[in-house]
C-alpha cells in the first residue's frame, strides 16, 4: 500500500483525445482527486509540443490517455489513431504515458453536465471526460504499479 506522505511530488495528467479537441484533467499524486483543467484544439502538427507544454505547466510526472475501443473491446479507426499518438508521446515527452479504457466517459460527462441544468459546451464535456478517464486510471492496479515504479526512480 502506498502512503500519501511518501508519494512523489507532481501530477498525473489525463487526456481525452479527439480529432477536434483534447480534454485535459489533472490530479496530484497525494490527493488523488482528478479535476478538469482545460480543453485544447487538436492539431496533429503540434500535438506532441502542446502536450509537452501541459506536462511542464502542471509538473506532470505521468500522462494517461483515454483508449477508445468498440463496445466489444475491438479496435476501431479511432483506437489506432490514439495508439499512434500515444506512441509518439512516449518518445517525445520523457514521462510515462499510459492508456486507460475510455468506454462511455463522454456519455457520463454529458449526463452529469445535463443534470447541473446550466449551459455547457463540447469543451466542458471533453474536459470532464478526461477527468473520468483519469479517475478510472487512479483507481486501477496499473496506477499503483506506475506510482511504485516512479517512486523507485525518484528521490522520494
Amino acid at each position: 500500500m502506498l502512503m500519501a506522505d511518501k508519494l512523489p511530488d507532481g501530477v498525473v495528467l489525463g487526456l481525452d483525445i479527439g480529432t477536434v479537441r483534447v480534454g485535459v484533467a489533472a490530479s496530484r499524486f497525494d490527493i488523488r482527486l482528478p479535476r478538469p483543467v482545460t480543453t485544447i484544439a487538436f492539431d496533429a502538427a503540434s500535438f506532441n509540443d502542446d502536450v509537452a507544454k501541459l506536462v511542464r505547466e502542471h509538473d506532470a510526472r505521468m500522462v494517461v490517455a483515454g483508449w477508445p475501443r468498440g463496445m466489444q473491446g475491438q479496435s476501431t479507426p479511432q483506437t489506432v489513431f490514439v495508439e499512434e499518438l500515444v506512441e509518439a508521446l512516449r518518445i517525445h515527452l520523457g514521462v510515462a504515458v499510459y492508456l486507460q479504457d475510455e468506454a462511455l466517459t463522454s456519455q457520463r460527462a454529458e449526463a452529469e453536465l445535463q443534470q447541473r441544468r446550466k449551459p455547457y459546451d463540447k469543451e466542458a464535456v471533453d474536459a470532464l471526460a478526461a477527468t473520468y478517464i483519469l479517475e478510472d486510471f487512479i483507481q486501477s492496479e496499473a496506477y499503483a504499479r506506475a506510482l511504485e515504479g516512479l517512486m523507485e526512480t525518484s528521490d522520494v
